[in-house]
């Protein structure tokens, strides 16, 4: 994961949409204090910027240190970088300790990561029983009639090259194992559909598409999955290449507490 990211930093901070700043009031809503939160695969700290105007101090961490040296820096927002290489205990000491935290937060990355092995590190350092866990993803970007059948057909093209685990993002994270308790934002198996509305230029639509995983890795397999034909296809439909267009990304979002067990 941390090298496919790698390659393509500089682009990923252009590109991606984001988040409406609501999203985070709701979430900050359900936590009864707000003191620490822990933004997990923080790439450029999107996310963690936004969290930092409800919480005291955010640790935002990202196993990809070329990310990490694009963040953007907040007074309450603090980086750290978390090799592979790093402890469950090591990862928990960073953070804050056991039953520290009360919001924890992933953008666009859970679905990378070792699942059991995260899922156990996050019920180890949520506050119980205030503590939220929340994830969310997009995986599709409407436009209009038009535009749209022809972003399914690029879509289609990329799909030997993505990573397996990127499933649950085409799934809508509908597959995605979540065994938190709910707490009104989506459950496992039903996570809430969310839009993400962004004014975007065809150069930001370019970008986007190049900061594609499975766009870097054809690439690298000798494989130009956006040659000069189909830029000027979507250039077409899209309505000339300095148009800004109003679009909106398909978000879904899974947010919980630890189940606590019955005495």
């Amino acid at each position: 994961m941390a090298g496919l990211f790698d390659k393509q930093a500089d682009v990923y901070l252009d590109a991606r949409p984001t988040y409406p700043k609501e999203w985070y009031s709701k979430l900050a809503v359900l936590t009864p204090h707000h003191t620490l939160a822990w933004d997990v695969g923080t790439g450029n700290g999107q996310a963690a910027l936004s969290v930092a105007e409800h919480y005291e101090q955010v640790i935002g961490t990202d196993v990809s240190e070329s990310q990490l040296q694009r963040a953007m820096l907040h007074p309450r927002v603090r980086y750290a970088h978390t090799p592979l290489s790093i402890t469950d205990d090591e990862v928990i000491a960073l953070v804050g300790g056991e039953d520290s935290v009360d919001l924890v937060t992933v953008a666009q990355a859970v679905h990378w990561f070792d699942l059991p092995k995260f899922y156990n590190l996050v019920s180890r350092v949520l506050k119980k029983p205030g503590g939220v866990f929340a994830v969310w993803c997009y995986n599709d970007i409407e436009v209009d009639p038009t535009f749209d059948p022809i972003m399914k057909r690029f879509h289609d093209t990329t799909l030997p090259f993505w990573d397996k685990k990127v499933q649950y993002v085409f799934d809508g994270y509908k597959t995605l194992p979540f065994p938190f308790e709910s707490v009104g934002f989506g459950s496992e198996g039903n996570p809430l559909p969310l839009d993400i509305p962004k004014q975007l230029s065809f150069e930001g639509f370019l970008k986007m598409l190049r900061s594609w995983s499975a766009v870097t890795t054809a690439k690298d397999q000798g494989v130009d999955l956006l040659p000069e034909k189909v830029v000027k296809e979507f250039e077409g439909a899209w309505g000339g290449s300095k148009l800004v267009r109003s679009v909106s990304y398909k978000a879904f979002m899974l947010a919980g507490k630890v189940r606590l067990r019955s005495l």
